[in-house]
């Protein structure tokens, strides 16, 4: 048998491949081909290395030499650079930002140093479509551990005692969940992933699912193990296609060499997976709303009790956790609950997973124990703010959470903490807002959103976010008043107390979060008929400096309304009510004698 060497490491997830990764990944291999060296050295496309920023990346074992923002055409100058000659391809190396210093190894680089990865923890380093690998890396010793040492009660209780919350959003313990279906009678019972990941920005789950299916699939086993389910099923929007390419070739494996399927490694325990799809419904990620599309009927929540882990999918006991809780668990069976509890808050143990996005330097997936500092998220491993602005606000939680501002840097981010101060974790989605940005336009957005996706089934979601959605149009608009500003908060209070299910009790949060931290905006808004962003459309104003414009004709022959009329060799003027504020003007006017004013 060969022995390897060396690997290859590209990164395999969406986000790269939608950078040309997977051509880079061929490249790599076709210059290897011919190479004397070509069965020492194995190229493998992993999953998502988290630095999303610096993609496509490319990292070279045993030397650990990381290489970013990697094309198609430097395949050729690593081989035969690096792999054969030894020599480090400088120019590919990453450079820190703030002292220019060329680092080549991720573990030296300020995006990594704080990350701590448990959910994560194979994502990037191994093949997602060779069982082999995952196997390397512990895989599925939990399973055996669950089924020959251990009895499902005391499995229940290590997850109970690792103090394990759901990472969908609510954060309910995940060991008190798998309790309470294990206490259901029935003569079948249901183990769910809940996959339906769509939180804009989100992609923690889905990453995931593409660079580790395995450990999901090897956590729904033992979970079924102490509930006394024998059937898995995956929730997944078919939107997902690497996700869900990599789930079947996983499942196919995992039967294949016994650890999932019929008396799994001879142990009389019975237990299958299968996915089911969703079609992009947000309201699915709600349990109830989930097991009901899965059943064939409308995606709507009911009122819980019963729970599902008391009646779910087709009235049986049904344990539902979304992909990140499911992730941990073999972590948590192997090392133990102390372990896991070791890491993290007093009330929020583990980590989390972040998707990082917005105004940031350090855009990516990242992983943090809980009890980590906004601060320390946003400056030191996201890298602080693009350009050199100034940091606004963060967005946590997505359409569910709420803004948090400088004065929220240094809270330790947990479950309780970020609830406290009006805003809460969700599944994780980060999104970094800076001065350029109006919050006014961005509750808009995310309640924009929520309208379009609430499932109509509750009056108060299905017509109180639309009333919400008409007064903050009629602000942004400069048509506002402060009665608005008033009736934003009531009915948003009355809103997140009638709704039927989360979305609806959680959507009014971007709006009172900012009424709360960017008072001042909103009253700009209403009073000076003023967006200090420059966001709100119907508040800008084009207007032609008269003693600039020389009358060339240039910016009337592109306004695609005619609202800039004026001879030529003579001074142009705007009118206002014609005006669509869409910038053509301005981008075509070469003596800059067009000004926007907001």
């Amino acid at each position: 048998m060969t022995k390897i060497n060396q690997h290859i490491l590209t990164c395999g997830g969406t986000g790269c491949r939608a950078s040309e990764s997977k051509i880079l990944a061929a490249r790599l291999k076709e210059e290897l081909k011919d190479s004397e060296i070509s069965q020492n050295v194995k190229v493998v496309e992993s999953g998502c290395f988290g630095f999303c920023e610096k993609g496509p990346i490319v990292k070279i074992l045993p030397d650990n030499t990381f290489y970013t923002q990697v094309k198609p055409k430097d395949a050729k100058e690593i081989v035969e650079e690096h792999i054969l000659k030894g020599r480090k391809v400088e120019r590919l190396l990453f450079r820190d930002p703030n002292t220019n210093e060329l680092i080549d190894e991720s573990k030296s680089m300020g995006f990594y140093k704080k990350q701590i990865r448990i959910a994560t923890r194979n994502c990037g380093f191994i093949d997602p479509e060779n069982i082999g690998e995952y196997v390397a890396r512990e895989g599925y010793e939990a399973l055996g551990k669950a089924l020959f040492e251990l009895e499902p009660a005391d499995i229940i209780k290590t997850v109970k005692d690792s103090g394990m919350r759901g990472r969908g959003g609510g954060g309910f313990p995940t060991g008190f969940k798998w309790e309470l279906t294990a206490k259901s009678e029935s003569d079948k019972k249901y183990v769910v992933c809940n996959a339906d990941e769509g939180d804009p920005g989100a992609f923690m789950d889905r990453s995931i699912l593409e660079g580790d299916p395995h450990s999901v699939l090897e956590a729904m086993a033992i979970c079924g193990f102490a509930v006394g389910a024998d059937e898995g099923l995956i929730y997944i929007r078919a939107e997902y296609p690497l996700a869900i390419e990599r789930l079947k070739i996983a499942i196919k494996q995992a039967e294949d060499v016994g650890v999932i399927g019929d008396d799994i490694l001879g142990s009389g325990f019975n237990f299958n997976i299968s996915l089911k799809y969703g079609a992009g419904a947000f309201v699915c990620g709600e349990e109830t709303a989930l097991i009901h599309s899965m059943e064939g009927l409308r995606g709507e929540p009911t009122l819980k009790p019963p729970f599902p882990a008391e009646r779910g999918f087709f009235d049986k006991p049904t344990n539902v956790n979304n992909v990140e809780t499911f992730a941990n668990i073999p972590a948590i069976i192997n090392k133990g609950a102390e372990w896991y509890a070791s890491v993290g808050t007093e009330k929020s143990k583990g980590t989390k997973v972040f998707a990082l996005a917005g105004k940031i330097n350090n855009v990516g997936l990242i992983e943090v124990p809980m009890g980590t500092t906004l601060r320390e998220v946003i400056f030191d491993i996201g890298g602080g703010i693009k350009d050199g602005k100034k940091f606004k606000a963060v967005q946590t939680g997505g359409p569910s959470g709420g803004c948090l501002t400088e004065k929220h840097l240094d809270t330790p981010i947990d479950f309780d903490n970020l609830l406290a101060i009006g805003s809460m974790m969700g599944s994780g989605g980060m999104v970094v807002l800076d001065e350029d940005d109006c919050m006014v336009s961005m509750a808009k957005f995310y309640l924009e959103f929520t309208v379009e996706e609430s499932c109509g089934k509750c009056a108060p979601c299905r017509i109180g976010n639309k009333r919400l959605l008409e007064t903050l149009e009629k602000i942004t608009n400069g048509n506002g008043t402060m009665d608005d500003l008033d009736l934003l908060r009531i009915q948003g209070g009355v809103i997140k107390d009638t709704s039927l299910c989360g979305l609806g009790q959680t959507s009014p949060n971007p709006i009172l979060s900012t009424l709360d931290n960017f008072w001042d905006e909103y009253v700009e808004h209403v009073e000076e008929n003023k967006c200090r962003a420059g966001q709100c459309k119907s508040m800008l104003k084009y207007v032609i400096i008269e003693d600039e414009c020389v009358g060339c004709t240039a910016c009337a022959r592109v306004c695609p309304t005619g609202a800039i009329t004026g001879n030529k060799k003579e001074v142009h003027f705007i009118t206002q009510d014609l005006c669509i504020k869409c910038g053509a003007c301005m981008d075509k006017c070469n003596f800059e004698s067009i000004e926007l004013i907001a």
